[in-house]
């Protein structure tokens, strides 16, 4: 992408407005990378508040308002976040005081900024924002107006989509446009579940994990984040997509199914839930007498809880207690040199027409 090679996309200048016209910024392209959110502090009060957020959103939550309400504010938001306070506290980022997904998430838009700003100059404006907690979606649209920003690509950072991950970041940025009189050109850049370069890079990165172990693992478990069976059968493609990037992950590899499995972590509440279950799929094979496993999760695109605390502590803690003996949690893409080109592929994509 070339700066001088295309004009700029407003070329009006204030010498072509009427006297007393307010002043106006335009012309840049603004790309907006939006993950899922982190809580303030692992104390009580800032976890409820984080989880308040995420668990009244409908697009997470579809159960009737009369039965989950009474559910949520009178038991769950009691006792919760206490405990989902002390699981932060285990994987915080002490020096920035901060959860993890906030540090990768805010040095993946850094990174991505350096290097559009080699090819297109200052012409791109790139930055992040948190469905749930801080920043807020609507304060980085209107800071990305300010900078000039007449069009705006969103980029939810799930390859895989799901109503309750990627169409409820864009409901966000939907909600902030509709208070604006003058609203930007929107887009949204779709999943990237098969997407070759994704693919690529997630293999690339295990195998580069995986030649630091001092074992060769006998299964490597693919873990993604559930969802509830229900909203697979209302339509939602999340489990199709998960199921093809495990495949063609899979065949990447090499490896037969029994050795390559799929399972689905995080479920909440007594409904059923998207199968085999991580953690009983752990237990299986610690059961079944497998020694040596590893576990990647790729459908985060940066470490969180659900990654570092229960992945790699909760169900690492399943395998050791029923008999193996050695497990490895390979990291997500992050801001890795693998991962930053998964972003930029897919931000350069999108970005087409528009410079």
């Amino acid at each position: 992408m070339s700066a001088s090679a295309t004009p700029p996309i407003d070329p009006a200048s204030a010498a072509h407005r009427p006297a007393g016209h307010p002043p106006v910024r335009s012309g840049r392209l603004g790309v907006l990378l939006m993950n899922l959110g982190t809580p303030e502090a692992t104390t009580y009060w800032p976890m409820r508040r984080y989880l308040k957020e995420f668990l009244s959103d409908r697009r997470v939550i579809e159960t009737s308002r009369l039965v989950w309400w009474p559910l949520l504010n009178g038991i769950i938001l009691s006792t919760r976040p206490s405990r989902k306070g002390r699981d932060y506290a285990t994987i915080w980022n002490n020096e920035l005081d901060e959860g993890p997904l906030k540090t990768i998430t805010r040095s993946q838009a850094e990174q991505l900024a350096a290097s559009l700003r080699e090819t297109a100059g200052d012409r791109i404006v790139v930055d992040w924002s948190m469905r749930y907690g801080f920043p807020r979606t609507k304060d980085r649209i209107e800071a990305l107006l300010a900078e000039g920003c007449d069009r705006i690509l969103l980029v939810p950072l799930y390859p895989q989509y799901c109503a309750a991950t990627s169409a409820t970041a864009c409901d966000q940025a939907f909600r902030a446009l509709m208070d604006m009189r003058w609203q930007p050109a929107v887009r949204v850049a779709p999943p990237y579940h098969d997407d070759p370069v994704y693919i690529d890079a997630i293999v690339s990165s295990m195998r580069q994990e995986l030649a630091k172990l001092t074992f060769e693992p006998e299964v490597i478990l693919v873990s993604f984040h559930g969802i509830p069976e229900e909203y697979l059968k209302k339509g939602d493609p999340y489990y199709c997509h998960c199921h093809k990037t495990w495949r063609l992950m899979r065949e990447a590899f090499g490896w037969p199914e029994e050795r390559f499995r799929m399972s689905f972590q995080s479920r909440f509440g007594p409904d059923e839930w998207l199968k085999p279950y991580t953690d009983e799929t752990v237990k299986e094979l610690a059961a079944s007498g497998v020694k040596r496993m590893a576990i990647v999760a790729p459908g985060f695109s940066a470490d969180c809880l659900e990654t570092l605390e229960e992945l790699n502590g909760e169900n690492r803690h399943y395998f050791e207690g029923g008999g193996g003996e050695h497990f490895a949690y390979l990291p997500c893409l992050n801001d890795s040199p693998e991962g930053m080109r998964v972003i930029r592929t897919v931000v350069e994509r999108e970005l087409q027409g528009w410079i």
